[in-house]
């Protein structure tokens, strides 16, 4: 079990402690409100030089008639409202505070790392050839820098000329041309320096691009598929072409075409992007399969009610990536997660859209109740949930590259919930830094990297190779929050039905609060499985299952939620 695991269950303790001193008091003392600690910094780790002093000055509420405990080891080394330390030697300290009045109890955990030096450390996620934008708009430039005690001082330089001495800038011109941009962030130790390119262009310059799930897609006779553009950029009110082995099928604003050609074959589909600048086309292969059944696998006497093989392991960036493992292609990847589940040890997916793959040795039934087992270690104010997609192996390869089908769960269909999600995360510059991302819908932030927990290097994980990579699928609305307000007790709060690693009340069939936090399962049905545009999919088995983390969001110091995965199974092997 993780380090995170375990704080999270002190801070239950803590918070029944704190209520049954609040509950069991006299009129007088409930009166009395429990403490609250703020530290301003989001980031709880803080930095400073050997030989250097540094204060550590929280802000409080309801401290009146509280007493304050800070501690180093278990002992305490101070009882005052403020802490200085300073140590001749490079080391990590781990502080925890304490203040406690006749109300209840608040505590911080913080860390303090002495270094030799602090020199600051940038990372701003700069596409590999650096930016390009239209003349006369704005490109907005917010770097991440490593927390330090120094002062640190910034200046951004546009080709040597020195235009700002703040930390984010926003960049316009003109006028087209390439300028060569520069921030560099110093402290007294040193300055770091990140220099990139901008090209200004008129629209008519500025590259195209777009990416497909796949190049070659296959269905069972009988059924529809979506096509679908991702990640399309700078196509300036473009026009779409789709042809079906040569023959104009859609043209118009969408950017996605559903096909559903009723005869067995191979089918040639063509797109064209056309703008009043350029034309581009792509040809995609579409094979229109046996009926579904054909390629079928009945389940005999020999048949394994566990996953039989991991087909893909790609984890968002997040606390548990990389951590007492290596692996450096996919495969090694694939190993690593085969060796954990075949133990039910847990498989962390990291933070939105990191996901894997299984496959069984059979075809999973549908026989309209509960058909497949999820194993999550969910508990009572910790759900992380994970979006379950089935596919079919509908060309009869062996292989999950058919169709995913969404299992539709509470929050389907709900106003909050997107679907077409992605989330695109940049490879950190240098060890121990935060994780940045954008994502589309306009918004960005970071992986925080857990420093008083984890001490792996990077959280983007170390196979992928490429400076950026980018995942997609469904997002639901976060239900974590602050129950403290004073950061100290998040919750992450249950779904009603149909998540893994969900603390449902619903599908995981018990009414054990699993209070230690073991494996335990949620159960899904196929028959939730829906298409494209939310309609039943009434599939009569699978072959293939994907978890996917659903929710973008951090709970403060207990880091980012990250489905964990502890096993996959047939339900319907178990139930008999």
């Amino acid at each position: 079990m993780s380090t995170r695991f375990f704080t999270k269950m002190a801070i239950y303790i803590a918070f029944f402690v704190s209520f049954s001193m609040t509950s069991c008091s006299d009129d007088k003392v409930e009166a009395v409100n429990p403490p609250q600690i703020t530290i301003e910094q989001e980031n709880t780790t803080f930095i400073t030089k050997v030989g250097k002093e540094i204060t550590i000055e929280p802000t409080y509420e309801n401290v009146e008639r509280a007493s304050f405990a800070w501690k180093i080891d278990h002992k305490i080394v101070s009882t005052n409202p403020t802490f200085t330390y300073k140590s001749d030697e490079a080391q990590d300290v781990f502080i925890t505070l304490e203040v406690i009045n006749e109300a209840g109890l608040a505590f911080k955990e913080m860390k303090i790392t002495v270094a030799s030096l602090v020199i600051p450390t940038l990372s701003l996620p700069v596409p590999p050839d650096g930016y390009k934008i239209v003349f006369d708009s704005e490109l907005e430039l917010a770097p991440e820098v490593e927390e330090a005690s120094e002062e640190i001082g910034y200046k951004w330089y546009v080709n040597d000329k020195e235009m700002a001495n703040t930390k984010n800038y926003t960049f316009s011109s003109g006028t087209t041309g390439i300028f060569q941009l520069k921030v560099v962030a110093s402290t007294e130790d040193g300055d770091d320096t990140i220099e990139f390119p901008v090209e200004v262009c008129k629209p008519e310059d500025l590259p195209f691009k777009w990416t497909f799930e796949r190049e070659t897609f296959s269905l069972s006779q009988g059924r529809n598929i979506r096509i679908k553009i991702w990640d399309i950029e700078n196509d300036f009110d473009a026009t779409y072409i789709w042809q079906v082995n040569g023959e104009k099928k859609q043209e118009g604003k969408e950017s996605r075409f559903i096909f559903g050609e009723s005869t067995m074959g191979s089918y040639q589909v063509k797109v064209t992007m056309k703008n009043q600048y350029m034309e581009v086309s792509k040809t995609l292969e579409v094979n229109v399969c046996e009926p579904e059944g054909t390629h079928q696998r009945a389940v005999t006497g020999g048949s394994n009610k566990d996953w039989n093989k991991v087909y893909e392991f790609l984890p968002a960036p997040g606390q548990f990536v990389n951590e007492y493992y290596t692996a450096t292609t996919m495969a090694e990847a694939i190993a690593y997660a085969e060796e954990r589940l075949k133990t039910e040890a847990y498989v962390s997916l990291g933070g939105w859209g990191g996901y894997v793959t299984v496959g069984f040795d059979h075809s999973v039934v549908n026989d309209g109740s509960y058909n497949i087992q999820v194993l999550g270690n969910s508990f009572a104010g910790s759900s992380e949930p994970g979006i379950v997609w089935v596919m079919q192996d509908e060309n009869g390869n062996g292989l999950p590259d058919d169709t995913w089908y969404e299992l539709k769960g509470s929050e389907y269909g709900k106003p909050e919930t997107i679907q077409d999600y992605s989330v695109t995360y940049y490879k950190p510059k240098a060890p121990k830094m935060n994780v940045q991302w954008t994502d589309n819908q306009g918004k960005s932030g970071v992986v925080d990297y857990m420093s008083a927990y984890h001490f792996q290097d990077y959280y983007y994980p170390s196979w992928v190779a490429e400076e950026t990579y980018t995942l997609h699928g469904t997002c639901l609305k976060s239900r974590t929050y602050d129950q403290s307000g004073n950061g100290t007790y998040w919750v992450n709060e249950s779904f009603d039905w149909g998540y893994a690693d969900n603390y449902s009340p619903i599908d995981r069939l018990t009414d054990d609060e699993n209070a230690g936090a073991a494996a335990n399962g949620n159960h899904f049905k196929i028959s939730d499985a829906v298409t494209f545009d939310g309609k039943p999919a009434n599939l009569k088995y699978i072959d293939f299952v994907k978890i996917q983390t659903g929710v973008n969001v951090k709970a403060g110091w207990l880091g980012e939620n990250s489905t964990e995965v502890f096993g996959i199974k047939d339900y319907n092997l178990i139930k008999k």
